[in-house]
């Protein structure tokens, strides 16, 4: 009896060990990804009032934590029963970003491009229309977090494609969570910077000398930095869509690696989805009605 207790318990400690060897080499693969996912989030993420912040990114997190539930048995269907419906379905994940990056890109270059509902300071809209942009804001976040989620949940369970269900299952689910926690965890951190600022201001009332003013100077350049730290996510982020959307072209179809295998692999990328990305970009514009033609033109 005892000896039988033995050899489940070593074969469970087993099988811990191999799930947390297969995780370590998922986690390898998708960094880069789960890099993306932080930018493009945090960007999506910020640019809210201070007082709803928080609310916010609450809200895109459970979001997130849906968009994994409907993804991962979705995932682990579509592998047992029709994988041949995974890169289409990719591709169509890559088509959104490279829209939603060459939009930016667009933006930038032609500021006059910008829809006029861009154009009202936040102070100028109405409680109800102030509601109704931060619900279209949470639903953006929570869509591109849908088409990041999908990619790194197919990249890692790939990783895993020749193990048993319950290893798949132990290791995407993981990878899957760490997505959410880790990323959400830290845009979370990266918000709250001015809070963080205004503590450390206050801490340093209660010290004295150079303490003191090591610690008032910490918490003014956090304030400071963090108008600078938004922006460069919004550009990192824009940069990530474009990448992970133009990758998805690139490594899913053999054609387009052949024809920019001369390129290194991160330019690759980088002009694949902004080609796909204005093309779509400027065919959508041709569906627009008139008065969004008026306000871009």
């Amino acid at each position: 009896m005892a000896s039988g207790i033995f050899a489940i318990l070593d074969d469970v400690a087993v099988l811990l060990d191999d799930t947390a060897a297969l995780t370590k080499i998922a986690a390898k693969k998708t960094a880069g990804l789960l890099g993306d996912d932080l930018a493009v989030n945090a960007e999506k993420a910020t640019g809210f009032s201070a007082s709803r912040e928080l609310h916010v990114l609450w809200a895109i997190t459970k979001g997130s934590i849906l968009n994994k539930i409907i993804i991962l048995p979705l995932a682990f269907l579509l592998s047992a029963f029709l994988p041949q419906l995974i890169v289409p379905i990719l591709l169509l994940g890559g088509a959104y970003l490279s829209y939603e990056g060459a939009e930016k890109v667009i933006e930038w270059l032609f500021p006059q491009t910008r829809s006029t509902k861009h154009k009202a300071p936040q102070k100028l809209l109405t409680p109800k229309q102030r509601e109704q942009e931060e619900a279209s804001k949470i639903k953006a976040a929570v869509r591109t977090d849908f088409i990041l989620s999908i990619e790194i949940v197919v990249i890692t369970l790939s990783t895993v494609i020749e193990q048993s269900l319950p290893m798949q299952i132990a290791v995407v689910s993981f990878i899957a969570l760490l997505a959410t926690v880790g990323v959400y965890g830290l845009v979370a951190l990266l918000v709250r910077m001015d809070d963080a600022g205004l503590s450390l201001i206050d801490k340093a009332k209660t010290l004295h000398g150079s303490l003191a003013k090591l610690t008032r100077l910490a918490g003014h350049q956090l304030i400071a930095s963090l108008p600078y730290v938004i922006r460069i996510l919004g550009v990192i982020g824009t940069i990530a869509m474009l990448l992970v959307g133009g990758g998805m072209f690139v490594h899913n179809l053999e054609w387009v690696h052949h024809l920019f295998h001369s390129l290194p692999p991160i330019a690759a990328e980088l002009l694949v989805g902004l080609i796909v990305g204005v093309i779509l970009v400027l065919l959508l514009h041709q569906f627009k009605p008139a008065s969004q033609h008026d306000a871009i033109d």
